[in-house]
């Protein structure tokens, strides 16, 4: 829950983003941020509000036969609450009425990941008097920014990934020349195995697709339907996982079973010089002091593969946050093509960087490392990325 030593550096973005305060919002769970934010637990099936000004004592509005979650809320700060709707509206406007205040909403639904207040919600807010600003920023830096232990945790588990991955493809390259080859599946199961001997933990996957499977890029094998990996194949891998109590790792790699067709080597090209091309972006505006949009790079790599002439198969954003939310996190991803994110990559936020093209019943490629942002500096991971496709 909110803090007394919490709410100091909260308050100090808040005047750093020039908004008189921060307005959080739920209802039976709608907006995750507001209840990580706010940090209750229980059962809570009102509304509630919170207030946290840029100066001044945070507001809690609540609802009267609700307390039990509240009880950890700070005795100096108020705990207005309420059993009518009029009394909720006007506890609300009396804390926002002629200010300019945050909220998770972004206009025109143009990063949906931070709008999350209904359109009732805002209405009433603004007839109170206030004007609503996009809290998206402010999200980024209080979810989404990487602790030290953080970083230390994502660096190493991004190692083991790979070697786990090449490992993998290894694996089935002997399996398919010894004439008993492995299906997809079991290539998982057998990457699982090794995420147990390193203490990593998944919520699910990994992935193998193989060829004409890889051209789905959420594509998920079965037992049921088993797909062996033989001579001439392509086979894409995607893993992802974190030691307990750590960062996130998540990545892509491409084999080959014997050698790679020019098409195959082409579409690699393609997916790697896109990748590098983001990475060269970030690495630039980052040093020069700018302010950089996660939308910025997701342009970058998509106008490599564009001119290539594969533009229309790359068919999602460039990379998504990596933070403690979760692997697909809450900070700014590298989109503009699904999203308009338009959030900046702030000092300390991960994020993965994955390029692909899908053409439908013949191959898939994607190419994945993670990053994140130290100060001026783009740290990349793992350390040497992928730079061509592994013959086995």
């Amino acid at each position: 829950m909110l803090t007394s030593a919490s709410i100091v550096p909260l308050q100090a973005a808040l005047r750093d983003a020039g908004v008189d305060g921060w307005l959080l919002y739920d209802f039976r769970g709608i907006n995750s941020i507001s209840k990580g934010l706010v940090g209750i637990e229980g059962f809570v099936s009102r509304r509630w509000f919170v207030w946290v000004p840029a100066t001044g004592t945070p507001v809690a509005i609540t609802h009267v036969i609700e307390q039990g979650p509240w009880h950890a809320w700070p005795a100096a700060w108020k705990n207005q609450q309420y059993s009518a709707w009029p009394e909720l509206e006007a506890a609300v406007a009396a804390c926002v009425k002629g200010k300019t205040i945050a909220m998770e909403y972004s206009p025109g639904d143009a990063v949906p990941y931070v709008d999350y207040i209904p359109a009732g919600v805002l209405e009433m807010v603004r007839a109170a008097g206030a004007t609503v600003v996009t809290s998206g920023d402010l999200v980024t830096r209080f979810l989404a920014v990487w602790t030290d232990t953080d970083r230390a945790t994502h660096r190493v588990a991004a190692e083991q990934l790979k070697d786990i991955a090449y490992a993998a493809f290894r694996r089935a390259g002997a399996a398919a020349r010894s004439g008993a080859p492995i299906t997809e599946y079991a290539l998982t199961e057998w990457m699982r195995g090794e995420f147990a001997k390193l203490g990593l933990e998944t919520d699910h996957g990994p992935n193998v697709s193989a060829t004409e499977n890889a051209a789905n890029p959420h594509y998920d094998p079965t037992p049921d339907n088993p797909r062996f990996l033989v001579e001439g194949d392509i086979i894409l891998i995607d893993l992802w996982a974190l030691a307990k109590g750590g960062m996130w790792a998540d990545q892509t790699y491409m084999a080959s079973i014997g050698a790679p067709s020019a098409r195959a080597q082409e579409i690699w090209a393609a997916v790697r010089d896109a990748r590098d091309a983001a990475i060269t972006l970030l690495r630039e505006q980052l040093a020069a002091g700018a302010a950089v949009r996660g939308g910025a790079a997701d342009d970058a790599a998509r106008a490599v593969i564009v001119q290539r002439g594969f533009g229309k198969y790359f068919t999602h954003r460039t990379g998504h946050s990596i933070d403690a939310s979760g692997l697909h996190g809450s900070g700014a991803h590298l989109d503009n093509l699904e999203t308009r994110e338009e959030r900046v990559l702030l000092d300390g936020v991960g994020f993965s960087i994955e390029p692909g093209i899908y053409i439908a019943g013949e191959i898939g490629m994607r190419t994945e490392v993670n990053a994140f942002v130290s100060g001026k500096t783009l740290v990349v991971t793992p350390a040497e990325p992928q730079q061509e496709i592994m013959v086995v």
